[in-house]
């Protein structure tokens, strides 16, 4: 090791500053940053804390983590504001924050190991390995292969509603998509979707015979160092700093209750540190290595960064707008693009009140990861951007925060006028068909699940699951708006149907200005007697 790499451990912002503890991380002598020495890379370090901590102040997010990995070295792990509004605690580098679609990354890796056992193959049909894997084309079903659960490509629609404040077990999500219908043809758009990762961690307990949470953790968590690390809520270290979920709500930003991922684990449920984060990260940069040891493969590393399908304008980021890059792919849990002539790997992660990013410059063996407490806060992406400018392209001026700023309040602004739109639409005067208690009853389908709707004192009601539900506000003829209990959780309209003897027949569930193919029908049961 170099005077100058031992030099460049010792910076300030660096791992004994941050409390940073874990594998060591290996650096090939004399490479640093283009030439930069130690204090030119703590002077970087320095500005972007700087920079991070306004950014987080002028997103209003209560609780944010970041840490940049370079060059084999954590040189900045910090946090600011605090874990839960109303609360005096802060957030520190050891705060643990829901990564949400981040853990994706980590799935790949744990097929990928079974790929380099010589246990799967990539390009196997899941069926060979997964038995209660299906869709509701018999074809398709055949032909899905373990590369298509992991790349967003098999054809298959959006089904978070199997899962999203559901009360299904995995298994019942798994058997509930078997009914779902294809969406495209195979392998010829991107489409996200979150149940075919649910897949893939269920295919990981196939093959290993171990549950996906428990196999990452033995396999990727405890070689990593990753203590502060949980595969699902549940598992969270008991004394734990766990951040609490927060939303804005009419221009107040307030605590809300955290969403369980668990019944669709592999695609979001992990629960980390930046600390952590820096060392998962830095394993990514050093080839899938961890204190010299291989845990992966060359060729399986190579495969998880390798592009594996195109991604067009509908199914990128927003910030594409302001990055304007050449090409946008999807790798093996990785967004991709090419920003400032490089090539970065990133993913971000939601869900209620909390929001990732993990992105890595592998070439410049760079890597940074944002945690924060507030519902979209896309900070995330200014930080990202930000920390590419300074520690990679010679650039740090940019402010990436204000201009996302400005772009995010655009967006929302044009979402309500669409949203105006809409609504704009409804038709004034009319009345429902029936009277409030006639709709009262249960209705169901295979595939959406049940909601009950019940009348008391002339008002509608409706439950769907154990977790979604509010009162029914006339919207007009037969349609009416679910005022949600839960006031982050989106409005959604129901629709009624009327058979010929004046009873209600189905119910939709669905948006206005979808196409009736579009809303989830659900039909009428018979009361028992």
């Amino acid at each position: 090791m170099t005077k100058s790499w031992a030099a460049r451990i010792a910076v300030g912002l660096s791992l004994a500053q941050a409390g940073l503890a874990g594998p060591a991380l290996a650096a090939p002598p004399g490479k640093g940053e283009h030439g930069a020495g130690a204090a030119s890379l703590a002077a970087q370090a320095r500005a972007f804390e700087t920079y991070a901590a306004k950014a987080s102040a002028d997103w209003k997010v209560p609780g944010l983590a970041v840490a940049v990995v370079k060059d084999g070295q954590v040189v900045l792990a910090r946090a600011y504001g605090v874990k839960t509004l109303g609360r005096p605690e802060a957030a520190t580098p050891h705060t643990l924050f829901a990564i949400g679609s981040t853990t994706k990354a980590m799935t790949a890796a744990a097929v990928a190991m079974l790929v380099d056992e010589g246990k799967v193959g990539w390009d196997d049909p899941v069926v060979r390995h997964l038995k209660t894997f299906g869709t509701g084309d018999p074809w398709l079903t055949s032909q899905i292969t373990v590369r298509d659960l992991l790349t967003h490509r098999a054809g298959m629609p959006n089904t978070d509603y199997l899962w999203y404040r559901s009360d299904a077990a995995p298994g019942d999500v798994l058997r509930r998509f078997a009914l779902v219908k294809p969406e495209t043809s195979l392998r010829s758009h991107f489409r996200y979707q979150n149940v075919m990762y649910h897949a893939a961690g269920e295919l990981v307990a196939a093959v290993s015979g171990k549950p996906w949470a428990e196999f990452v953790r033995e396999r990727l968590f405890v070689p990593l160092g990753m203590s502060e690390t949980a595969a699902v809520a549940a598992a969270r270290p008991s004394g734990a700093e766990v951040a609490s979920p927060h939303f804005e709500v009419e221009g107040t930003v307030r605590v809300i209750q955290e969403a369980s991922v668990d019944s669709v684990a592999a695609a979001g449920s992990v629960w980390s540190s930046v600390t952590d984060m820096a060392k998962w990260a830095a394993f990514l940069l050093d080839g899938g290595k961890v204190g010299g040891k291989a845990l992966l493969s060359e060729a399986s590393v190579q495969e998880l960064f390798t592009p594996q399908a195109l991604v067009g304008k509908d199914g990128f980021y927003p910030t594409a707008r302001l990055t304007r890059p050449h090409w946008t792919t999807y790798g093996l849990g990785w967004f991709q693009q090419d920003y400032a002539g490089r090539a970065l790997d990133f993913h971000t992660g939601s869900i209620d009140g909390m929001v990732a990013i993990c992105g890595l410059v592998r070439d410049e063996r760079l890597a940074v990861v944002v945690l924060a407490n507030l519902d979209h806060a896309e900070v995330r992406h200014a930080l990202m951007l930000r920390a590419v400018d300074a520690f990679a392209a010679g650039r740090p001026d940019r402010d990436w925060s204000a201009d996302l700023g400005k772009l995010y309040a655009e967006l929302r602004e044009q979402g309500k006028a669409q949203r105006g739109k809409l609504e704009g639409a409804r038709v004034a005067g009319t009345r429902p068909s029936l009277l409030p208690e006639a709709y009262a009853g249960s209705y169901a389908d295979p595939l959406y699940g049940r909601a009950q709707v019940s009348a008391e004192g002339g008002q509608l009601r409706v439950a769907i699951g154990q977790s979604l539900g509010g009162r029914l506000e006339h919207w007009n003829y037969d349609t009416f708006r679910v005022v949600p209990e839960l006031p982050w959780v989106d409005p959604v309209y129901l629709r009624f149907t009327v058979d010929a003897q004046g009873r209600p027949a189905r119910l939709g569930m669905g948006d206005l200005g979808d196409a009736d193919e579009a809303w989830a029908w659900l039909a009428r049961q018979e009361e028992k007697k």
